[in-house]
């Protein structure tokens, strides 16, 4: 057709492979065009609306293309912006090629379909050579699917017998929601395409068509998502984010919905104090214990249940939900049993998920932070939003104090110190069970302790037994107490799991509170729920009972005149009370009384001598012996270290820098380090009398003792290592200071009481906001799991977003101060890969691989439904035969019948079908591209391309592109 080469715009508007492009400029989609420059007003409203402006602009475009000889095309928007209305021009060397744009609201009838267009396309070429060129013409017909046949709605229906009742997408208060509450895909474009035909082989007029859709040879679908699908996880992460930019307490929350306690179970904490030094005060005045006295500081007031954000049944169920220990044994059901098998993620990602803990700073998957994030967050939408966050942060603050108080282990945290891997408030948590396993631990241990190793105790328990009834016989309303306290709160001995004799335990100790406050309902007195209130009658009745027998043992006895003032001096909590009145009932196997207190008793009444008693024996250290003497060396009994949470090592570490670079700063940084180290040594001259550092080394640091050749077991020879013989170093320091006092008797390096009053202090010091901040990494961890639990789909996109959420989600979690802006940011993220996780499912509901037969098929149908998800227009292998458009042509057909109201009946389907429905509904959008070469403005001008491009829109627009090239030479 052209025996020259062509100019570059010129190529690009032949081109056929510049038809119909997926996503383009207009200017490009219209004339095909690669390169060209718009000149457009700088403000929408200067609109150039006049016909001589844009005259006089096009002349000066003309003017300044031939003055610097540019090929390329220049476009002028004229009228108005949202029209889309561009006039250009280009000049090349001996031609030029004029562009206009039509624009009308509705298309003209004679002009609405292909013949009509073909007339306007010649009439405007002017062309008078003989015979006329034939025109080229490209095809394209949209037709659009909203109604589907198969889809279902993307949530299941509400289950009206949840803890939930009519909430959409939540089933209960331990799983967040997860996917769109509508349909993310709004609706199907299917492009039916004839890419090249001659315009003598089809006809379209008003009344005739060849343009069949089951027989265009090119078919492309476009998938419309829905801007707003509303997926439920990244709005409730939303809502629930938003609250860390409030600066409200709990009071200022809850301050209309509280009513102070009574009177008589509140009291002066000087006064309860002062219990502790005089126990005669309590039979005169009515002065509450020290554990209600903290109980009242700490929760103060209490919710009305009328007017609480979350009622009674509902907080019920909440706290059943953190603390399954707490519900009796006979509302347990084997579903409670296998929830944990069910809610087992079945994806891919398993793996992902178990190790989704050591990637970030959260908590274990099953632990109670997640369990306490969710209802949370669930709490949030549903019950009150903050102000129902704030009570149920109350009622967990409120169970936290109570399990301290009466021992109880905190179920969903992992034992043993705390995790410095984990979140702050997980490792707050580990601490608060840490204490209260010492404490546990504690008075077990230290129960009719007899200062004997544990393989002498194997060998005289006969004597223990005697030992054991005369101390109860000798002190019989306290033994009676301590068997009370005992069966009340019995601990579950020196592991950090709640067994189930704890877990029977507080379940009977709900039962009973509950009976009490069943009791004062009846009799007219404002009921309680066990949560709210941690003490009880019988925990004064106890501590009055000591102080009882404690006045009659120094009465009765009177062996040691200044105990009671040594005891009032160093009693530091109430639980060195209880311990240091159990001690004086324990008696030795020789009949004396010895003292059982921990801290109160000062190490300067010990002599470093060889006749002090051994105390605090674990068992021998193999066969090594004495330096000095011919004695078994003995594995001391020792204190544990204290276990210290990363805020605690942050603080330490400051206190340490502060202390300066001077020689008494360095003194007293090592003695602040060495705490342990003099304990230990503490322990080991009290197991073994007569010992000298040399055999503290050989137990200890066995590297820093150094045997000489001739060395044997029996006689042992050698010397210590050269830093252990540097003069005034740390060991020998401390070793001269060290007094030969057993663990028990000496001050704890780990105070349990203190460390654990501190860790509820911070809980009930934090605001809703600070709440939240502490939880975003146990919510982001959450959602995580979550997302990867519902993901089903092998689609290379959504793993994508999913490693990536993880990597950065890592990232964030593990930064040393928490920035609410980079959850944010975070949480767009999930919303984003929950929407692309929606749209696969609906996607995979609409294009079921099951209903293809062939597994080539089902790979190409799976492979489609991927590609929808990140191309903007997917062509479809073998149009409307290939497996992927017998099913979109199924979906159309079935989209007609439902339009049509048509039922499914075997005798008339097929003539129904055939008659009187059409398979496609009307062409929403129509495209033609017209094109040919012919010469003008003259009969003997060269021979230039032509292009005209046509869209009609149904009911929207009717726009004609235009770009007709003249010979400027033979004119």
């Amino acid at each position: 057709m052209f025996p020259e080469a062509l100019p570059t715009v010129m190529a690009d508007m032949m081109s056929l492979d510049n038809d119909f492009p997926s996503k383009s400029h207009c200017l490009s989609r219209w004339f095909g065009l690669q390169e060209f420059v718009v000149i457009t007003p700088s403000q929408s409203s200067a609109a150039i609306e006049s016909e001589s402006r844009i005259k006089i602009l096009l002349s000066s475009v003309s003017i300044a293309l031939n003055n610097t000889g540019s090929p390329v095309p220049v476009f002028i928007q004229i009228q108005q912006y949202w029209r889309q209305m561009f006039s250009g021009a280009c000049v090349l060397p001996g031609s030029s090629i004029d562009f206009d744009v039509i624009h009308l609201k509705t298309a003209p009838p004679q002009y609405s379909h292909l013949s009509g267009l073909l007339d306007v396309f010649k009439a405007k070429m002017a062309t008078q050579v003989m015979p006329r060129p034939t025109v080229m013409v490209a095809v394209r017909f949209t037709y659009i699917l909203t109604e589907w046949h198969n889809s279902t709605w993307p949530q299941e229906p509400p289950d009206f017998s949840s803890p939930m009742e009519d909430e959409v997408g939540c089933s209960d208060f331990g799983n967040l929601p997860f996917g769109a509450s509508e349909d993310p895909v709004s609706e199907l474009q299917l492009a039916c395409t004839w890419p090249s035909l001659s315009e003598d082989m089809i006809v379209e007029n008003q009344n005739y068509s060849d343009l069949d859709p089951m027989q265009a040879p090119q078919w492309a679908v476009r998938i419309i998502m829905t801007e707003d699908p509303n997926c439920l996880l990244g709005k409730y992460l939303s809502e629930f984010l938003k609250i860390s930019h409030r600066k409200e307490t709990v009071e200022d929350l809850l301050w209309n919905l509280l009513s102070k306690e009574d009177d008589d179970q509140t009291g002066d904490i000087s006064q309860a104090l002062q219990k502790l030094t005089e126990p005669k005060v309590a039979k005169m005045y009515n002065i509450p214990s020290l554990s209600n006295v903290v109980h009242s500081a700490s929760s103060r007031l209490a919710i009305k249940p009328g007017q609480a954000p979350i009622n009674g049944d509902t907080l019920t169920t909440l706290l059943e939900f953190l603390f399954p220990d707490a519900k009796p044994v006979s509302e347990k059901t084997d579903k409670d049993e296998s929830e944990t098998e069910s809610d087992k993620p079945s994806s891919k990602y398993s793996s992902i998920i178990e190790d989704l803990s050591k990637h970030l700073k959260s908590a274990p998957d099953d632990s109670l932070l997640h369990n306490l994030v969710t209802a949370l967050v669930m709490v949030n939408m549903h019950h009150g939003g903050i102000r129902g966050v704030a009570q149920l942060w109350q009622e967990f603050v409120l169970e936290m104090r109570y399990r301290w108080e009466n021992k109880f282990l905190i179920s969903g945290i992992n034992p043993g110190s705390p995790n410095l891997g984990t979140c702050l408030l997980y490792q707050k948590l580990q601490m608060l069970n840490c204490c209260i396993e010492r404490k546990i631990k504690r008075e077990q241990l230290y129960k009719g302790y007899t200062g004997q190793s544990l393989e002498e105790q194997k060998d005289s328990d006969s004597e223990e037994a005697v030992s054991s009834q005369l101390t109860t016989s000798d002190s019989e309303p306290c033994a009676a107490s301590e068997e009370e306290q005992s069966k009340e709160s019995g601990a579950s001995g020196t592991t950090a799991t709640v067994s189930k004799e704890s877990t029977d335990r507080l379940q009977q100790s709900r039962k009973e509170q509950q009976k009490q406050t069943s009791r004062k309902e009846k009799e007219g007195i404002p009921a309680k729920r066990p949560h709210l209130d941690s003490s009880s009658d019988d925990d004064d009745e106890f501590f009055e009972c000591e102080d009882e027998d404690k006045e009659k043992d120094e009465e009765e006895e009177n062996e040691e005149d200044g105990e009671e003032e040594e005891e009032e001096d160093n009693e530091e909590d109430e639980e060195m009370e209880v311990e240091t009145i159990k001690a004086k009932e324990t008696t030795t196997p020789e009949g004396e009384e010895v003292s059982m207190e921990v801290s109160g008793t000062s190490s300067s009444s010990y002599m470093d001598s060889i006749t002090h008693k051994p105390e605090g024996r674990l068992a021998k250290s193999g066969d090594l012996k004495l330096l000095n003497s011919e004695e078994p060396l003995y594995i001391p009994i020792t204190q544990d270290p204290s276990p210290m949470t990363e805020d605690m090592l942050e603080e330490h570490a400051e206190v340490l820098a502060r202390l300066g670079t001077s020689s008494e700063g360095a003194q007293l940084r090592a003695r602040m380090q060495s705490a342990c180290l003099v304990s230990d040594m503490e322990s080991f001259k009290a197991a073994n009398p007569g010992c000298t550092i040399e055999d503290f080394v050989r137990w200890y640091s066995p590297r820093d003792w150094i045997e000489e050749d001739e060395s044997t077991k029996e006689n042992p020879i050698g010397h210590l290592s050269t830093r252990m013989q540097i003069p005034g170093n740390i060991w020998s320091e401390a070793w001269q200071s060290a007094k030969p006092v057993p663990a028990r008797r000496q001050k704890r390096l780990f105070d349990d009481t203190k460390e654990a009053e501190k860790v509820l202090h911070f809980l009930s010091a934090m605001k809703p906001a600070d709440v939240v901040v502490h939880l975003l990494p146990l919510l982001l961890h959450s959602s995580i799991v979550n997302i990867i639990s519902n993901e089903d789909s092998d689609i290379p996109k959504v793993k994508e977003m999913i490693e990536h959420l993880i990597s950065k989600s890592s990232m964030v979690t593990r930064t040393p101060h928490q920035d609410v802006r980079r959850y944010e940011d975070l949480v767009k993220l999930i919303t984003l890969t929950e929407t692309l996780i929606a749209r696969a499912t609906s996607l995979k509901a609409k294009f079921p691989s099951s209903l293809v037969e062939s597994s080539s098929g089902k790979e190409e149908v799976e492979k489609f439904i991927s590609d929808l998800l990140h191309i903007n227009e997917v062509p479809i292998n073998g149009g409307p035969t290939g497996p992927v458009g017998n099913m979109i042509h199924k979906l159309f057909v079935a989209a007609q019948r439902d339009l049509h109201m048509v039922i499914d009946d075997e005798e008339n389907k097929e003539e129904t079908s055939s008659n009187t429905v059409p398979d496609f509904p009307r062409p929403s959008a129509r495209e033609y591209i017209l094109r040919t070469a012919a010469p003008r403005p003259a009969p003997y001008s060269k021979s230039l391309p032509h292009k005209m491009t046509c869209s009609i829109i149904e009911g929207h627009e009717f726009r004609l592109a235009g770009a007709f090239a003249s010979d400027t030479i033979f004119q």
